[in-house]
Formats: structure tokens, C-alpha cells, sequence
């Protein structure tokens, strides 16, 4: 998808008035973005663990930070920091209609 400036926004809402808003927005809003949502135990943790530290200097190899992003500012990914901020922007970026439940059918091999 592609967000608008507006949507970026409203994402980033947080940041406004500082002086990296702007070019949060721009670089969010420069091209098409891939968004999903994830669902399971300790899914927030488990993500950002995934994605690494958010300053890529600061990163571990293995993530995604640590492997793909070179500069602070150009953020490659994102994730929410809680299942409250992560309901939110699921709001924000998905109409419900847009979210499919569905089980895996090797889940009960890899969960107790």
C-alpha cells in the first residue's frame, strides 16, 4: 500500500512538532509500503526482537535492522512497542474487512 501524507500523520502523530517530523513523513510517503499484522504469543516482543534495535548502528546481526538499514532516519521497518499501540495502528492502516483469521494446520506440531 501507499500511504498518504495525511495517514503518515496520523501514524507519526506522536512526533509532531519535532524537527524529524517532516522527514518521517516524506520518507514513509516516498514509496509503497508493506503492512501486516502478526498475532501470537508475546507477538510484540517477538517482532521487535526480529527487527533489532532501533538505531541500526545499535543492531544485532541476524534482524532486520542489523542486516538492512544503514541510518537512523531511513527507518526500514516498523513495529508497534505494545498490543495497545499495535491495535491502534492495525485501526490506521487495515478496514476490518482487510484481517483474516486462518489456522495453520502444522500449529499444533510447533505449540504446546
Amino acid at each position: 500500500m501507499r500511504l498518504s501524507p495525511e495517514k503518515a500523520g496520523r501514524h507519526y502523530a506522536e512526533h509532531q512538532g519535532k524537527a524529524f517530523f517532516k522527514g518521517l513523513i516524506d520518507f514513509i510517503t516516498s514509496g509503497p509500503i508493506v503492512a501486516m499484522v502478526w498475532e501470537g504469543r508475546e507477538a510484540v516482543q517477538v517482532v521487535r526482537s526480529v527487527m533489532g534495535a532501533t538505531d541500526p548502528l545499535k543492531a544485532a546481526p541476524g534482524t532486520v535492522r542489523g542486516d538492512l538499514a544503514l541510518d537512523l532516519g531511513m527507518n526500514v521497518i516498523h513495529g508497534s512497542d505494545s498490543t495497545a499501540r499495535a491495535a491502534a495502528e492495525i485501526a490506521l492502516f487495515f478496514d476490518p474487512d482487510e484481517i483474516h483469521d486462518y489456522e495453520r494446520t502444522v500449529e499444533r506440531w510447533i505449540r504446546e
